[in-house]
């Protein structure tokens, strides 16, 4: 439970400094398939090959992935690259060691990150998380030699960059209180990613439900549970009402 409680904390820690550091920058809506089993595989696999190498998932199963529709035999082949049982909890392949020495510290723990991030008026950790990922830029000022709008400064590098090329941000000089600021108005693709940036957001999408569904793989299941219980209720109600007006019809 310690383990746990740090990581939401370290997570939070670090959604609250993005939050700081953005400026306002505006959170573009994530695609809600949490129902969707074939874009929840989808997500699984780019979380195993492109996020697994350095984040660990340490609170969930590899067998847990049968909830989304894959069988035993199908996370063997397809995504066991970290372990040789499906029992095994998602641990990432790097080196903690490497891992520190690399960024300066070990990357989070993604377990819980899509619950952990979110921020007042802003929308959901699922909205933080499909920005973070869409808004990465080559920055040859940094030691990755990529920055991010979502969350300036940031330690890691695009690891989804072949898949969305590579791009810069086109800012516009515009007047505010008298003083010049620079205004983000879109992006110049400088080199192209082996996905068009229509499939580059489906993947993104899909890698982001996948994270939601994992921070809480019940969540969907408690929902239907919820509607037929207030639809019971509902039910129940009409009788008690028309029970009670039965038993009291012939008082004065």
């Amino acid at each position: 439970m310690k383990k746990i409680l740090a990581s939401l904390l370290l997570a939070l820690g670090l959604a609250a400094t993005a939050q700081a550091n953005t400026g306002g920058i505006a959170w573009d809506k994530a695609p809600a398939k949490t129902n969707d089993l074939a874009a929840l595989q989808n997500g699984a696999k780019v979380f195993v090959n492109y996020c697994l190498n350095c984040h660990s998932a340490s609170y969930m199963r590899f067998n847990r992935l049968k909830d989304i529709g894959l069988t035993e035999q199908q996370i063997k082949d397809n995504l066991l690259f970290t372990t040789d049982k499906v029992g095994e909890t998602m641990k990432a392949a790097i080196d903690p060691k490497q891992a520190k020495e690399w960024f300066g510290g070990n990357p989070p723990d993604l377990t819980v990150i899509a619950r952990s991030r979110s921020a007042q008026g802003q929308g959901s950790g699922a909205d933080y998380l499909y920005t973070y990922m869409r808004t990465f830029y080559a920055d040859d000022t940094k030691p990755t030699g990529w920055n991010n709008l979502a969350f300036p400064n940031v330690g890691m590098p695009h690891v989804l960059w072949q898949l969305q090329g590579k791009r810069v941000p086109i800012y516009e000089v515009a007047e505010e209180h008298g003083k010049e600021v620079h205004v983000f108005k879109g992006w110049e693709q400088v080199t192209p990613g082996t996905l068009t940036p229509e499939q580059y957001d489906q993947t993104v999408g899909d890698l982001v439900n996948y994270l939601q569904w994992m921070a809480e793989p019940a969540a969907n299941t408690r929902v239907r549970l919820g509607v037929w219980v207030m639809l019971f209720l509902v039910i129940l109600c009409f009788f008690t009402w028309r029970l009670n007006a039965a038993f009291w019809k012939d008082v004065k």
